[in-house]
């Protein structure tokens, strides 16, 4: 078998952001994934690696190293590689550049949840963070939601230019209670661990999105937030009891488990019911995700 070696620009050449969606869509049809994380450590130094299984579709490892002192030395932070397994036996079908998946997992699982969960006419969406993801954010959303404007809030005004230098029709605002307020869907990806969105700013009708918080100390958003709102993840799995925008709540008794409406697996229930209802969706970005949107890469890879 040959193996495919997918760099980032080539790779991306042949991706599409709906075309990606279908593909969670059709990778949720398949069995719950098996998935299992490890961590190596050497202060200040760290190796994640990630594993995710579904049948029928395969298997991939995505590792990373995270190296803080790089960047000193004209290096990137965080390097890796994820590796694809045929299903059927085991062998290697690919490597794939690590930062095309994760760009690509995290925000098309952010814009698959927001197709399922927003008002379909919403045209005011705010950014909240002008990193790599919050361009990969602008990019995704653009394509659910063509008709809308964009607006973006940082904490850093030197940032939020860069941004809007790259992201054509951006704005930026320097209120984010006011930005909050008047978006149709505010989608935040920040590295805070004190919460920056407020609850008792959200409207009737807002869908709002939370990718930045990884960690079990890590939120953006208040408890009101989570107590007003309609509260869906992508997986039960990974994100309960793993990431703290769920886990402070539940485990200090502010809100119930019943609470989360949702996951993926759950189709019927992963909805808006109503135009008044406010959606918030935690991104939580599990292996499986991973394994859904490499296996769509290969795909393409493929086709092409």
């Amino acid at each position: 078998m040959t193996i495919s070696i997918i760099p980032f620009d080539e790779g991306e050449a042949r991706l599409d952001w709906l075309s990606l969606c279908d593909a969670f869509e059709a990778g949720h049809r398949l069995p719950k994934a098996e998935i299992g994380d490890t961590f190596l450590y050497r202060d200040p130094d760290t190796l994640l690696s990630r594993a995710a299984w579904i049948d029928g579709m395969g298997l991939a490892v995505k590792s990373a190293t995270v190296f803080p002192g790089n960047p000193k030395q004209g290096n990137p932070m965080i390097n890796g590689s994820v590796s694809v397994f045929s299903d059927q036996h085991g062998a290697l079908e690919a490597v794939i550049d690590f930062h095309l998946v994760t760009k690509w997992k995290t925000a098309g699982d952010s814009l698959y949840a927001a197709r399922k969960l927003a008002r379909p006419d919403s045209r005011k969406i705010l950014i909240v963070g002008a990193g790599t993801v919050g361009r990969s954010l602008y990019q995704a959303y653009r394509a659910g939601f063509p008709n809308a404007r964009f607006t973006v809030w940082n904490r850093t005004l030197a940032n939020a230019e860069a941004m809007q230098a790259d992201c054509p029709g951006l704005e930026i605002t320097s209120d984010l209670e006011k930005a909050v307020r008047d978006a149709d869907i505010v989608t935040s990806a920040t590295m805070s661990t004190e919460p920056l969105l407020r609850g008792e700013w959200f409207q009737p009708g807002q869908h709002i999105d939370l990718i930045g918080a990884y960690r079990p100390n890590m939120r953006e958003a208040d408890d009101m937030a989570l107590m007003r709102s309609k509260v869906f993840v992508d997986s039960f799995a990974t994100t309960v009891g793993h990431i703290g925008e769920i886990r402070i709540p539940i485990e200090a008794g502010t809100i119930g488990r019943d609470h989360l409406v949702a996951d993926y697996y759950e189709p019927e229930r992963f909805r808006r019911e109503s135009a008044s209802d406010i959606t918030l969706f935690k991104n939580g970005g599990g292996a499986h995700l991973d394994l859904m949107t490499s296996r769509y890469i290969l795909d393409m890879w493929r086709s092409a």
